[in-house]
């Protein structure tokens, strides 16, 4: 039980710190609304059980083998990020106003932040140095060890980028009158975008 419990405070830890995930929740409420922040947690929390799925077959292994699959996939997650940063940049344009249609779908939104969390890096990481460690073959069958800490990781993920996406849209229903306003919060989200694709290409090769 203590085990589960420290397995959780780092889950938070690590889904909490900001990052390509976080990023693209927060672009995707402020541009296009709630509907579409939902949707881009939605396709997180389905990234992060396939993470779980992977690393319970043994891919995870295979990064770690192979150490430039793992350099490949963190400049392949990088550039996607940076690829979306550079698109709201060059065309901001305004919010989605409250009530109207958004400018992407919410299966749209849903599959580009499945594949924005399955080419995080972060989440490979941690699947290779952490989740590892809470699994037991002294405590039982597996399948209900790796159920309970992939509940844990969709839970936090609900948590954390759900709370993400509220302040946001809480923030967006402010702006929605001004459109010099939408276009200046839309550059800084694709600022962002921009920032966290280069932090992570800089943070994970100086430490591979």
């Amino acid at each position: 039980m203590e085990a589960t419990w420290l397995f959780a405070l780092l889950v938070f830890g690590i889904i909490a710190m900001p990052g390509m995930d976080m990023a693209f929740v927060l672009s995707s409420t402020l541009v296009d609304g709630r509907r579409a922040g939902w949707a881009a947690v939605a396709g997180i929390v389905a990234g992060g059980m396939v993470h779980v799925a992977l690393s319970t077959l043994g891919i995870g292994l295979v990064l770690r083998v192979w150490p430039s699959a793992f350099n490949l996939l963190l400049t392949a997650g990088a550039l996607y990020v940076a690829w979306m940063g550079w698109s709201l940049w060059r065309h901001p344009g305004g919010l989605t106003s409250v009530g109207t249609a958004p400018s992407r779908t919410a299966r749209s939104t849903f599959g580009r932040a499945l594949a924005t969390c399955l080419l995080n890096p972060k989440a490979y990481v941690f699947m290779l140095a952490v989740f590892p460690q809470f699994i037991s073959a002294g405590e039982g069958a597996l399948l209900p060890q790796v159920l309970l800490l992939g509940a844990i990781i969709a839970v936090t993920q609900l948590a954390v980028y759900g709370g993400v996406a509220l302040g946001a849209e809480a923030l967006r229903i402010g702006l929605v009158r001004s459109a010099a306003l939408q276009v200046a919060v839309a550059r800084c989200v694709a600022g962002l975008l921009l920032a966290t694709a280069a932090w992570t290409v800089w943070h994970g090769w100086a430490a591979s």
